[in-house]
């Protein structure tokens, strides 16, 4: 008599559990491959647009990156590739297009570069 109840209470929450899977949303893949080489296209300083020319940002297949002779390691989380070293932890955001901003406060005030993808040098899958 005791399995029958159980079994009727799990049959009723049945389809509530079914409704909110579907209704959960997606959420991006985890660790997903942005490895490549990517050029600074823009950057915007004290809320002024102008065209950068900063050097590259290196995001090797080991999980390691180069910027500007700042080494250490990435991770991505989600949206956001987490950059990092013995001392400093950051984080850029991913976005459409291939692109990925990097917001920090530097000597000139808050800043934000924007890197697109160089697809003639390496592959990157997002």
């Amino acid at each position: 008599m005791g399995s029958v109840r159980v079994a009727r209470s799990f049959v009723r929450f049945l389809p509530v559990a079914a409704l909110l899977l579907v209704l959960t949303p997606a959420s991006p893949a985890q660790g997903a491959n942005v490895s490549g080489r990517y050029q600074c296209v823009q950057a915007k300083m004290k809320g002024k647009v102008m065209a950068c020319n900063a050097a590259p940002l290196i995001l090797k297949n080991d999980g390691k990156f180069e910027l500007r002779g700042w080494e250490g390691n990435y991770q991505v989380t989600g949206a956001w590739v987490e950059l990092s070293d013995s001392l400093i932890k950051t984080r850029a955001r991913i976005e459409p297009g291939h692109k990925i901003v990097l917001r920090y406060h530097g000597k000139h005030g808050f800043v934000e570069m924007t890197y697109e993808f160089s697809a003639g040098l390496c592959r990157a899958r997002f």
